[in-house]
């Protein structure tokens, strides 16, 4: 019988459907990266997502992030992805929980284990604490690192944190996982240098926010599917 994921059953066959179809993925982190990647988890099988970001839309994630359009400014980038994810297959299940990550009450959000993590949040202090729980509950984790200020998403690579170079979000991660005696991290890179973007001042950050980096529409996406590339190979059992 004909259904939605009929041209993706053709591709790999209907037991690594099956597998996808039993499986749950945690995604932290719903915008430029996070929600591309969602979109794709879900229209690639997966059958039960967990999304986890406190972020309500803003006008400057038109630009690149799925959730956002000017009917959805304000709203929360969670609900907006649920609605989504129940447009592509009814049958998914999906939680949502808006909150910061803290490491008190990480474990409380999962009713069981989750089969993979993706890490697409910003904050290094956020980043650690799941590659921390990840770790202990031995969790399969994949982490993105930076894709502000960058032009070339067909410099990404994903390898262990170990193995990273340029980067210099990977340089702080490699140093922070070494002082907790985390030998291996799984992460999405680029090697590319950034853009220098510091004479150009956004409203933002002229109103007090953190320094902004620069965005584009087709880098985020393309880290965000090649992440769920990663997860739902190793999930469906065809990873090579």
């Amino acid at each position: 019988m004909i259904h939605e994921f009929s041209r993706t059953e053709l591709l790999i066959g209907p037991e690594a459907m099956e597998r996808l179809k039993k499986a749950e993925v945690a995604v932290f982190g719903v915008g430029g990266v996070g929600s591309h990647c969602i979109d794709a988890l879900a229209r690639g099988g997966v059958g039960s997502l967990i999304l986890i970001d406190n972020d309500k839309v803003s006008l400057t994630n038109i630009n690149r992030q799925c959730v956002a359009y000017h009917h959805t400014v304000g709203q929360y980038k969670t609900k907006i992805m649920e609605e989504q994810i129940r447009a592509v297959c009814p049958g998914i299940r999906v939680q949502t929980y808006e909150r910061f990550i803290l490491k008190e009450d990480l474990s409380g959000l999962f009713e069981k284990k989750p089969d993979y993590i993706v890490d697409a949040v910003d904050t290094v202090t956020a980043k650690l604490t799941i590659a921390e729980w990840a770790q202990r509950e031995r969790v399969p984790l994949i982490s993105c690192m930076r894709t502000g200020n960058k032009l070339h998403p067909e410099l990404f690579e994903i390898a262990d944190l170990s193995e990273t170079s340029v980067c210099p979000l990977c340089k702080v991660m490699r140093r922070e996982m070494k002082a907790r005696g985390i030998p291996h991290l799984k992460v999405l890179y680029s090697r590319e240098q950034p853009v220098d973007v510091s004479g150009r001042m956004p409203e933002e950050a002229q109103e007090g926010r953190r320094a902004v980096p620069g965005s584009i529409s087709f880098v985020p996406p393309a880290a965000g599917l090649l992440i769920a590339g990663e997860v739902i190979r190793a999930l469906a059992g065809i990873d090579t």
